[in-house]
């Protein structure tokens, strides 16, 4: 709502990987939103878990958020840890993040976060794959296949959870 604290952790600072990023800062903010923008650090880019006091010392400070994006994976997987460090419970801080995984099928199912946006990443191996073997085969040109932007949250983790489990999803 108008007025509220949210948290955006991206990547801004890389130019075309920072426009995800950038998106939700601008949309927030479109909504009256106040947003409070921290850059993941390459340390933390590499290995999620060292975000953990990152988001503890925000969540500590600010304690008034209401809604974290991660736009980051393995960060989105994370957030149980994160919000364990904080001393949250689940729904205590609404997340939202990028990137179905096992973990992160997990936190939804347990509350700690409440959407992803699933890019289908088994799709971006496979359609690649499958347009080598159709150039090879009959000669067609490129293909420029969004593989999709799955909502995924309660409503429909049963359903896409096994598949997150087997790397399907």
């Amino acid at each position: 709502r108008r007025g509220d604290r949210a948290m955006v952790w991206g990547l801004i600072s890389q130019e075309t990987r920072g426009l995800r990023s950038k998106g939700c800062v601008d949309a927030l903010e479109e909504m009256g939103i106040k947003v409070d923008y921290i850059e993941i650090s390459n340390a933390i880019n590499s290995e999620a878990a060292l975000g953990t006091p990152v988001f503890a010392g925000y969540v500590s400070n600010h304690p008034d958020v209401k809604l974290v994006i991660t736009d980051h994976g393995a960060l989105t997987a994370t957030a149980e840890t994160y919000m364990r460090a904080a001393r949250k419970r689940p729904g205590d801080i609404y997340i939202a993040g990028f990137d179905l995984s096992a973990a992160t099928a997990d936190a939804i199912k347990k509350g700690y976060v409440g959407v992803v946006l699933d890019q289908q990443p088994y799709l971006q191996g496979y359609i690649p794959i499958l347009q080598i073997c159709l150039t090879k085969t009959y000669g067609f040109s490129g293909l420029h296949i969004d593989t999709g932007a799955a909502l995924i949250d309660k409503s429909n983790i049963d359903f896409v959870a096994p598949l997150a489990q087997k790397g399907i999803r």
